[in-house]
């Protein structure tokens, strides 16, 4: 059929629905020369006026009722109706001067058809505008909160902005705790704490994690909504949207639910966007966890190493210690550490390190030492791929992965002089360039230096060069010896035995007083290196509840070094009571404990033996065979 071509003209200059029944019912009351003309429709049992020209009018709904079962025209008297598309249950009707004739009817039905043609044009013109605004706004929502990586702000955001696209007055994500059969919807205005806790097998929400299927209720299926949930948020609910939450590999994270909405109830337009809304929100969601979990490994990692860094003592050179390195941790000067192998120069690097700023960035240890003239610079700096005969891919350097975080350079005073020139310019300039490489690479690595020498000897005998020494020791921190730290012995070795025994599924054993006189005066010249290796020996070695004297001196002897069996510091008493003890253990040991055979190696009788053994405080079970 033809269409009035000014319907056509009216539906081109018509934004929407409402904009064309405006432009529109005029032109055809004036066709018709009717006085009263509206746009009827179907509403689940109701009838709902769209619009209408004209005075206004009490309009017959059994007519309007016939029309739609007739799925044609119906008349009453003067008024005339007729379907303008019956799948959407819209009706023209119209009111004449006296009833209308044959023509008028033709006329009046022609007018309809005409008018769902134009309704479809303009309806679907305004549904592809609404869907690309639409899409083009969850685009934009979507970098939002994919750029938002805190939970709690996520999930706010989220309900603040959907709400706003879909005109409702609230919005919930509920999250599905599998574990505890539990969802967890966040927020929940008016419930303490913005968070509800409900059942997963509650109301509309548990039907949809559980079936996987979108669900509406409008204001004509209010028994369907679960009212124990409206009294927990103090709200009434009339009408809801609620869409599952789908995560990567098909996994159901929960459901996002709209509530009331603001003008009429949810449409299938609404609906569809929803649905887009919240495979959006699945995959922030995903991310945003994602980062959480790393951000607390990241921070878990930090804890432990700040808690494995902590000084051990309370003798007053490490009371001043801990108090330069508070001073100077959250700072980015360099720090050149001294001291004794052994002496914990890397635990005080760290502990600077997981004091600062820098604190959830890399620490990197080099051991300048173990690095050899040609391996210094690749190690350092890195190198591009086919530097040199084994480079087969680019790998960066000490220098770049340290970057934000710390750079601890141990043994500072085997590098090379070639070496240090190159480091000095690093470290002046805060660019690296890769071996084999021509681009500068900035890097903002802290750098923390240190030697067991005496670097200012070396600079006067020219082993190391006067600028490099001048710009690493901006804070110098010298560590004393373990031998010089008094009763801090004793507090390390508790520290340490303590740590082993947890690891071993032990009690820890408690050091008699003769064992803790002769920690004390050991001469350690292993410092606390030494010292940590011990306990640990003891924690996994060692029987009882006490550790004494003899099992320590046994333990600080190793097998294979009897020159180790005690040290140069013990009165000449203490040490021929430690080498008799030793060396008649060792006879009983290459006996396997025969202890007659035992006592003629020694050239004692049997009992004479056994009587020494008891004068020395040694066990005396007899193990002959």
């Amino acid at each position: 059929m033809s269409v009035n071509p000014m319907l056509l003209q009216a539906a081109s200059e018509s934004r929407d629905v409402a904009a064309l029944w405006a432009n529109v019912l005029p032109i055809v009351a004036r066709e018709l020369q009717c006085v009263f003309l509206a746009v009827a429709r179907s509403d689940k049992g109701e009838w709902i006026i769209e619009s209408f020209s004209g005075s206004g009018q009490q309009i017959p709904t059994d007519l309007l009722s016939d029309a739609l079962d007739k799925g044609g025209i119906a008349s009453d008297g003067e008024w005339l109706t007729a379907t303008i598309q019956k799948h959407a249950e819209l009706l023209l009707i119209s009111r004449f001067n006296g009833p209308p004739d044959s023509v008028a009817a033709e006329l009046f039905s022609s007018q309809a058809e005409a008018i769902g043609i134009v309704r479809s044009l303009v309806g679907e013109r305004a549904r592809d505008r609404s869907r690309i605004e639409r899409l083009q706004a969850i685009l934009d929502i979507a970098a939002q909160w994919n750029r938002t990586l805190e939970m709690e702000q996520l999930l706010e955001t989220m309900a603040e902005t959907s709400t706003r696209l879909l005109n409702a007055e609230r919005a919930s994500i509920f999250l599905w705790d599998r574990a505890n059969k539990t969802l967890v919807g966040r927020p929940a205005l008016g419930v303490e704490g913005g968070e509800l806790r409900i059942a997963d097998t509650t109301g509309i929400v548990g039907q949809v994690i559980h079936s996987g299927r979108p669900q509406r209720v409008d204001r004509h299926e209010q028994d369907e909504i679960d009212r124990g949930v409206d009294k927990k948020l103090g709200f009434h609910t009339r009408t809801l949207l609620c869409v599952p939450l789908v995560g990567g590999q098909g996994r159901m994270l929960g459901a996002f639910e709209l509530i009331n909405k603001c003008e009429g109830e949810f449409t299938d337009s609404d609906e569809e966007a929803l649905l887009e809304l919240a495979g959006h929100a699945a995959i922030a969601l995903e991310n945003t966890h994602e980062h959480e979990q790393l951000v607390k490994v990241r921070d878990q990692a930090a804890d432990e190493g700040e808690q494995g860094s902590q000084l051990v003592g309370s003798c007053s050179s490490v009371e001043a210690l801990r108090s330069t390195i508070q001073r100077v941790s959250n700072t980015d000067l360099s720090v050149l550490i001294l001291g004794e192998n052994g002496t914990g120069k890397e635990v005080v690097s760290k502990r600077i390190h997981y004091l600062s700023s820098r604190r959830n960035e890399p620490f990197i240890a080099v051991n300048c030492a173990a690095l050899t003239e040609t391996l210094l610079e690749s190690e350092l700096f890195g190198h591009e791929k086919g530097a040199f005969t084994d480079a087969h891919e680019s790998r960066p350097g000490k220098f770049e992965l340290a970057s934000g975080g710390t750079l601890f350079l141990d043994e500072i005073g085997d590098m090379s002089l070639s070496g240090q020139a190159k480091l000095l310019r690093v470290l002046e300039e805060k660019v690296v360039v890769r071996v084999g490489g021509s681009l500068p690479i900035h890097t903002d690595a802290r750098v923390i230096a240190a030697t067991n020498q005496k670097l200012a000897e070396l600079v006067r005998n020219k082993k190391f060069r006067e600028d490099l020494y001048f710009r690493l020791n901006v804070v110098t921190l010298e560590l004393s010896p373990l031998r010089e730290r008094g009763d801090d012995i004793v507090m390390l070795a508790e520290h340490f035995l303590q740590e082993f025994c947890l690891k071993a599924r032990r009690c820890p054993p408690a050091f008699t007083a003769a064992a803790r006189k002769r920690l004390l005066k050991h001469n350690w010249p292993g410092n606390v290196r030494e010292l940590r290796n011990l306990m640990e020996r003891i924690a996994y070695l060692s029987q009882g509840d006490n550790v004494d004297i003899d099992e320590l001196a046994f333990i600080l002897s190793p097998s294979g070094d009897d020159s180790a069996m005690f040290s140069l510091d013990l009165p000449l008493p203490d040490a021929t009571k430690r080498f008799q003890i030793e060396y008649i253990k060792k006879q009983i040991e290459r006996t396997r404990g025969n202890m007659t055979d035992a006592a003629e190696r020694l050239g004692l009788h049997r009992s004479n033996l056994y009587r020494k053994m008891k004068q020395l405080g040694m066990p005396t079970t007899d193990q002959d065979e």
